[in-house]
């Protein structure tokens, strides 16, 4: 017979929103039509519509926290890298408790420090650790030339050391490009199946790889509406913020989860 300690702490609501069945799981993703991407932005907005209040609320939290992190010198940057998983994590246990007809909370913000905390840091860890080995090897091999240039002083130089400077965002942008891809849905692989930090990111890399039409076609409205809310004093964003995390969640469900019966 199970019996109950009557003296046991009680548990956050919030902490038991994270089991997803792994029968519907599909592991590295599935690929989904180029469609999707606009889907997954619709979805986030049917999920901001549910609790809007809450989810700008949400958003004005993060912001604060990642902002009064900011000024920190050298830790604050470090630390939004580290911990920038577990807060998504947050996000997204809260997307599946509305997803499942429950009540988006504050707290849902917080809920990754209840749990695979670690794991998730090490998702941080290792994101931080690839994107400085890229910033690293692109200061090397740029900054010989560009150190050569402004040596000399001519105008062509000059010249010349700015198109270097733009090729170098190029190459950093491209040798990033799957470092984000390893991070984008690494969280809630982590959350929702217990990944462990290298095969959530291998995972979220594999089902972002199979996926590159609808994310494209993602991004491409995502850049659009991003310059739509930045125009109003940036106001826009309290809205496009939370649509951009739910559709996040949106992605990763279409992705890894099999629709039931």
């Amino acid at each position: 017979m199970t019996t109950t300690n009557p003296y046991a702490a009680p548990k956050a609501a919030v902490a038991d929103e994270t089991v997803v069945l792994n029968a519907d799981f599909v592991p590295g993703g599935q690929s989904r039509p180029a469609g999707n991407g606009w889907t997954w932005i619709a979805e986030g907005w049917e999920l901001f519509k549910r609790q809007p209040g809450l989810w700008i609320g949400i958003v004005v939290l993060a912001f604060l926290i990642f902002v009064a992190a900011a000024f920190i010198p050298i830790v604050g940057p470090l630390a939004t890298t580290l911990f920038g998983p577990v807060f998504a994590a947050g996000v997204m246990v809260g997307c599946k408790t509305l997803d499942s007809g429950g009540e988006l909370e504050l707290g849902h913000l917080f809920a990754g420090f209840r749990q695979r905390t670690g794991t998730l840091i090490g998702v941080g860890a290792l994101y931080l650790a690839a994107t400085l080995v890229v910033i690293l090897v692109v200061s090397l091999i740029m900054g010989v030339g560009m150190m050569t240039m402004m040596g000399a002083g001519d105008p062509q130089d000059m010249a010349a050391m700015g198109m270097t400077m733009v090729l170098a965002m190029l190459i950093m942008f491209a040798l990033l490009l799957p470092a984000v891809m390893a991070i984008w849905l690494a969280a809630p692989l982590v959350v929702f199946h217990d990944h462990g930090a290298v095969e959530a990111m291998k995972g979220s890399f594999m089902g972002c790889l199979k996926n590159i039409l609808p994310f494209l076609v993602y991004s491409v409205v995502l850049f659009v509406f991003s310059i739509a809310a930045t125009l109003p004093l940036m106001l826009g964003w309290l809205v496009l913020g939370p649509v951009f995390a739910a559709s996040v969640y949106a992605s990763y469900r279409d992705i890894y989860l099999k629709p039931r019966p």
